[in-house]
């Protein structure tokens, strides 16, 4: 039982947690792996690049002490190098003042120290002409370059200062194949530092750089990884709550693709499904009246009838066919317009001449009611959408506003033009809605009771809600202080 407590407590521990969206969790995971590549890379080639520049500076001086071993090689075999004119050229060069730039690094002398020692290890030749007649033998450039080994040290200067090391490199001078003396060449090591820091701050700075470029990349696939998940997401719960919503699309990711597709299948699938079984449970229940009406009215005609009263009843049965027929038809094209995702073709829609055709249609209507219907339009609005649908939505609006209209009253059309919508406000007087019935008014098969008797399918606003929602626009219906208000608003192209 305890283990099962702790067991339960940290599940709700874990349920407390803040949830990390994947794209920021791939993120971080991308940044721990750049930061600890930048620091080995960095690590390593800091570490490299000193030990790599005194190898390569070491490779110089063995070459430039072989060469000058060479040159010096007759006169200290005749034994007058201290006077020779090499001598005099090597002095020469121990005094010389550059004053150049290499790289941005100043260079005001020479570097290079070169001493010449003989066969007892004796300098005779200093550039600097400080330790000239030293006996230099005890030293390993020496000792070892005069043993016939390859002679080399580095020596500090100062014993706290690690960059006051120089470095020796010697070559033998040899004659008729008898090592005869030596030639050195150091240079200190603080020489080349300049470089070596200048090369380590255009390394880490090309690191930084490139981490940075890095972790944006990152960062930018992590949000588009997170932005597609989160359409994904949206378009499932517009899904599921049955509202309108356009399959995403993923130029890059196309395994989201997939999955949208996917999700698209399933929809269409599913509501496919809960379409026959809540149509054929809807019809079945709206077309129980009209049966029943027509039942009922084929009974009593069986019976002995006046002429009247067989006029009447078969005018009934042929009502209520008519009543089944609109339903079904009516019924069916909502269907289809509701299984529709989003419009097949957009095109430029004038609004105009779609309420001059409407009010036409209904010309013969208008007038029995003596009903004005008065048209405040520019020729030039025009909305965004399918020509068809709109003039059927505006219809259905325009038939409903007469079964409710007094007699003798208006009809007021106005359209207003703005940059990016386009408001379609139609009044028409007659009694105000319900209040209890406003929230229900677009609901499918929801219908007031008309002043004549007429019956509805109930379908006629929920068909105009299902085209506008489809048109991406809003629909609004409100009472007035005359009758009633319908408010439309359409994109324009």
């Amino acid at each position: 039982m305890n283990l099962f407590k702790r067991s339960t407590h940290s599940l709700a521990r874990l349920k407390r947690w803040p949830k990390i969206p994947l794209g920021l969790r791939l993120f971080l995971l991308y940044f721990i792996l750049v930061i600890l590549t930048t620091y080995l890379v960095s690590s390593t080639v800091m570490r490299e690049i000193k030990p790599t520049v005194r190898q390569v500076t070491e490779e110089t001086l063995v070459d430039m002490a072989n060469l000058l071993a060479v040159m010096a090689r007759d006169d200290l075999a005749r034994g007058t190098l201290s006077q020779s004119h090499f001598t005099n050229v090597v002095n020469s060069y121990g005094s010389r003042q550059p004053n150049t730039k290499i790289w941005g690094v100043n260079k005001q002398g020479t570097n290079h120290r070169i001493y010449i020692t003989d066969a007892a290890g004796i300098v005779v030749v200093d550039s600097w002409q400080q330790d000239i007649g030293k006996d230099f033998s005890q030293w390993n450039d020496v000792y070892l370059t005069l043993r016939g080994e390859y002679g080399a040290r580095s020596t500090a200067t100062a014993q706290d200062d690690p960059l006051s090391t120089v470095m020796h490199v010697a070559a033998p001078i040899i004659d008729n194949g008898n090592i005869i003396g030596s030639v050195t060449v150091a240079k200190p090591n603080r020489s080349v530092q300049p470089f070596i820091n200048m090369s380590k701050y255009r390394v880490l700075s090309w690191l930084v750089v490139m981490s940075i470029l890095a972790l944006m990349v990152g960062a930018l696939i992590a949000w588009r990884i997170n932005g597609a998940l989160y359409k994904l997401a949206n378009y499932a719960d517009k899904m599921g709550r049955g509202e309108k919503a356009s399959k995403p699309r993923f130029r890059v990711f196309y395994e989201y693709s997939l999955l949208s597709d996917a999700l698209e299948k399933m929809r269409n699938q599913l509501d496919g499904k809960r379409y026959v079984e809540h149509y054929v449970q809807t019809l079945t229940h709206e077309l129980k009246s009209p049966l029943s009406a027509i039942k009922g009215a084929s009974e009593i005609l069986q019976s002995p009838l006046s002429t009247v009263k067989k006029q009447l009843f078969a005018n009934n049965i042929e009502s209520e066919t008519v009543r089944m027929q609109q339903l079904i038809d009516k019924l069916l094209t909502l269907t289809k317009l509701e299984q529709l995702p989003e419009l097949e073709q957009r095109k430029k829609v004038f609004v105009k001449p779609l309420f001059e055709a409407i009010k036409d249609s209904f010309i013969a209507r208008t007038t029995t009611q003596n009903v004005q219907v008065v048209i405040s339009c520019d020729p030039s609005s025009a909305c965004l959408g399918d020509v068809f649908l709109i003039q059927q939505a505006l219809y259905n609006i325009f038939d409903n506003a007469l079964d409710f209209i007094n007699e003798g009253g208006e009809i007021h059309i106005q359209v207003i033009q703005e940059p990016s919508y386009v408001q379609i406000y139609i009044d028409n007087t007659g009694p105000c809605i319900p209040d209890y019935a406003l929230e229900r008014i677009t609901e499918r098969f929801y219908s007031l009771p008309r002043a004549n008797g007429k019956k509805s399918t109930g379908l006629g606003l929920n068909f105009v809600e299902q085209v506008v929602k489809l048109h991406k626009g809003q629909l609004n219906i409100k009472n007035t202080k005359n009758g009633v208000r319908v408010h439309i608003n359409m994109p324009t192209p």
